[in-house]
């Protein structure tokens, strides 16, 4: 009786044992949730860190299904989903991003935007990141202790991205874009809180 084949030569197999010791490129990513009023704003920031390999505009926090930008979006938070590389850039870190880049004090919105949707958040995914957030609002209000911190941190839900024309809206509208910013008045406000912290 002849002695079986194998299947795969001895360098296809070590191969595909190699591959699977490899860890997957999804196990390397994570995505945190951040409200801070326009989400062109919040995603500018976000976009060119070291680390931020992609940040999508759009709306979490409500119960509507399918909310759009010039539809029904009430009850959503304008918000942005940032995939990152926990290994390059730490959780902690994009939390003290969020922070120099919001007015943490006004309850009726960001800026020249107000209303419901325009509100700062945090959406935290599970225990840890929400033990990370109350500590960096704790940071704040100790920093500012005679100003009440309106911004609130809530459970990670369904998040829907906004029309493409919404997305990077900063790099294909620039000129638009630094019109809208300056004239809500963002930048000079967030230097008030801020000084040299604000990142713009």
């Amino acid at each position: 009786m002849k002695p079986l084949k194998p299947l795969f030569a001895a360098p296809v197999v070590a191969a595909l044992l190699l591959f699977l010791a490899l860890p997957s490129a999804a196990a390397d990513k994570a995505k945190a949730y951040f409200a801070g009023g326009c989400f062109w704003c919040v995603e500018a920031a976000y976009q060119e860190l070291e680390g931020v390999s992609e940040v999508v505009s759009g709306f979490t926090g409500g119960t509507l299904k399918n909310p759009t930008y010039k539809g029904n979006h009430e009850g959503h938070y304008e918000a942005v989903e940032v995939s990152y590389d926990p290994s390059v850039i730490s959780y902690q870190q994009l939390l003290d991003v969020f922070w120099v880049n919001i007015d943490p004090f006004d309850a009726q919105g960001q800026f020249c935007d107000k209303g419901p949707s325009y509100r700062s958040a945090l959406f935290v995914n599970d225990a840890t990141e929400r033990q990370l957030a109350e500590q960096s609002k704790a940071k704040v209000e100790r920093e500012f202790i005679n100003k009440k911190v309106a911004t609130v941190i809530l459970p990670a839900g369904k998040f829907y991205p906004v029309e493409e024309a919404h997305q990077d809206y900063y790099l294909k509208n620039p000129i638009r874009y630094k019109f809208y910013r300056t004239g809500c008045g963002r930048d000079r406000r967030l230097q008030q809180i801020w000084g040299e912290r604000a990142k713009h």
